[in-house]
């Protein structure tokens, strides 16, 4: 039963042919709505199944109008059944979203100031964009940390959004590493059109999928247990551990969720993939879904994609037309569907039960767990959930058959690993190694530090400041654990001794008092009092705060629902035991 009590403002003709267009587009029909009448539609279940409208329609009014209007969420709530209360508190939930009338329509300059951008000039950057007219946005992490100081312009009035580039050659090579013979995840990257399905077919293309139909779902599950894949997002959980689970599970509905919204600070691996080899995805989500029984995906992209996105929807396009999406694919009895759905910028939108919940049109707040997503995952059905990287992980194993993988790397970390090099290096960009690989050995393939390496952040704003004795680590999930490390999403970024700590600590500190959702007291009041700390004591010893710091850590880490709360704290801490500030 929903009442809807909606206000006298109403859309434009502009705003409603957006927001219906983005409605439709989902497949959901129109609810007609009467001021003032109570309404029965089968209860709160079958009211939320519409409500995964909502973020689209969302995206469709900011962009025609540079805010979420009020007339606008009015008519959204009209077309989905959503109260328009609820329809501001998703809205007002997101980095890229207007709430109020700018007064004027401009694009918008979302500008990164974290901590590769922050050192490479940013706040020069928001300084003369101003100068010049622009109306800029301080942004987190842009995922572009290979070519900062980072930029991204959102659109509005039916403009596209874009980046300054759509990639970064260096010496004519889209990746570093391109075109070198023992490259796996990232052999197609600089040597394929990305929007060329003949291409990505003459280059081995679906030659997994087929594999995968000859084994059967319980072939495809041995394989990957023999390779014994981990999960690339940071958590390293047994891959097939998940899709057998899904499989498993009872129910007529699954899911398969492609974890694109690449939010971790440092981390641009899935947006690489996405721009430069889509069709492993598609053909990568189309696997698991085959495996698992699910018949549709969605791919949660994180807004500020522009170029991935367009790139992953030709590839849906191309592949449905080409027969290898939609029903009986590739002469199968398949059927398995993928859809497109953007993010609107919010980091914890990366934890996979927000992912859930903002995909299904509520606020991207974590869930309690268990249950567990391959039981009680999207719409609360069985969902199985990966990142890019740990998908095209799957296409190897079947290419080259369990046993091959698992000799790579090591035997608790098999396979290859995506690291994104950044910040004081010579060569930033992405790099493709065998787990094992040390510290050290990566940085060199990347030419070396830049100056005075005075210590590296591993894993991401969520990772540890790292010294430089800490260059004999090999890059694996045992050995990092081992020594107080973690290898995160792959993040590797180098800081000489010419940087501002205090500056970076600070902002990392500012990141996660930003982006935590407050569900949780802890997490709510943890991350403030962090920030509220790391600025007090800047440039001077702690006093004491240290102790305190680590008495907000064990609290954020004891009792929050996320992980975010769990890691809040790492990098700090490490800048103090470190000596890059307090000292």
């Amino acid at each position: 039963m929903t009442d809807l009590h909606l206000t006298t403002d109403r859309a434009t003709q502009v705003e409603m042919a957006a927001i219906d267009a983005a409605i439709d587009a989902c497949g959901l029909d129109a609810v007609v709505v009467n001021e003032g009448e109570r309404l029965v539609r089968g209860g709160i279940h079958r009211a939320n199944e519409r409500r995964h409208g909502l973020l689209p329609a969302l995206h469709a009014l900011h962009n025609v109008s540079g805010w979420i209007s009020h007339g606008g969420v009015n008519y959204i709530a009209e077309r989905l059944g959503v109260p328009p209360a609820e329809g501001f508190g998703v809205a007002s939930f997101y980095e890229m979203f207007r709430m109020e009338d700018p007064g004027h329509i401009n694009d918008v300059v979302h500008v990164c100031v974290d901590a590769a951008c922050q050192i490479a000039g940013a706040d020069g950057v928001i300084v003369n964009l101003q100068a010049q007219g622009s109306t800029v946005h301080r942004s987190p992490c842009l995922g572009q940390c290979e070519r900062a100081p980072a930029t991204f312009t959102q659109g509005n009035q039916g403009r596209p959004d874009f980046v300054e580039a759509d990639a970064v050659a260096v010496e004519g090579r889209i990746i570093p590493q391109q075109g070198q013979p023992q490259l796996r995840l990232l052999r197609r990257m600089g040597e394929t059109n990305p929007e060329s399905l003949d291409d990505y077919v003459a280059y081995g293309g679906f030659k997994a999928l087929a594999e995968a139909f000859r084994l059967g779902a319980e072939g495809v599950l041995a394989e990957l247990e023999t390779a014994a894949l981990k999960g690339r997002g940071g958590a390293a959980f047994p891959t097939a551990v998940k899709w057998r689970g899904v499989l498993g599970a009872g129910g007529d509905q699954k899911w398969v969720v492609v974890n694109a919204d690449e939010s971790e600070p440092g981390t641009f691996k899935d947006r690489h993939i996405m721009e430069l080899d889509p069709f492993a995805i598609v053909e990568a989500a189309t696997i698991a879904g085959f495996v698992t029984g699910a018949r549709k995906g969605f791919i949660y992209i994180r807004g500020e994609y522009p170029l991935a996105t367009r790139r992953l929807q030709n590839a849906i396009d191309s592949a449905r037309a080409a027969g290898f999406l939609g029903e009986r694919i590739a002469g199968s009895s398949l059927g398995f569907e993928l859809e497109i759905r953007r993010g609107a910028g919010a980091y914890i939108c990366g934890e996979e039960t927000a992912l859930f919940e903002s995909l299904e049109g509520f606020r991207g707040e974590p869930r309690q767990k268990p249950p567990f997503p391959t039981t009680h995952g999207l719409f609360k059905q069985p969902t199985v959930i990966n990142n890019p990287e740990t998908l095209i992980n799957a296409l190897q194993i079947l290419e080259h058959g369990g046993a091959a993988y698992s000799q790579i790397g090591t035997s608790g970390s098999t396979g290859t690993r995506l690291f994104c090099l950044s910040g004081h290096v010579q060569v930033p960009g992405l790099y493709e190694a065998p787990h094992g690989v040390t510290l050290g050995e990566i940085i060199e393939l990347a030419g070396g530090a830049v100056g005075n390496l005075r210590t590296v952040l591993l894993g991401g704003a969520a990772g540890s400041f790292v010294g430089v004795d800490m260059l004999d680590l090999p890059l694996t999930f045992e050995d990092s654990r081992a020594r107080g490390a973690s290898l995160g999403s792959g993040v590797v970024k180098l800081f000489n001794d010419t940087t501002n700590f205090p500056a970076v600590v600070a902002r990392i500190a500012e990141f996660f008092r930003n982006e935590s959702c407050g569900q949780c007291v802890p997490c709510r009041i943890g991350v403030v009092r962090q920030h509220e700390l790391v600025i007090k004591s800047a440039g001077r010893s702690m006093n004491g705060e240290r102790e305190i710091l680590h008495d907000i850590d064990l609290a954020m880490k004891d009792a929050s629902i996320c992980g975010l709360g769990h890691t809040a704290a790492t990098a700090v801490l490490s800048a103090i035991d470190l000596g890059l500030i307090g000292a």
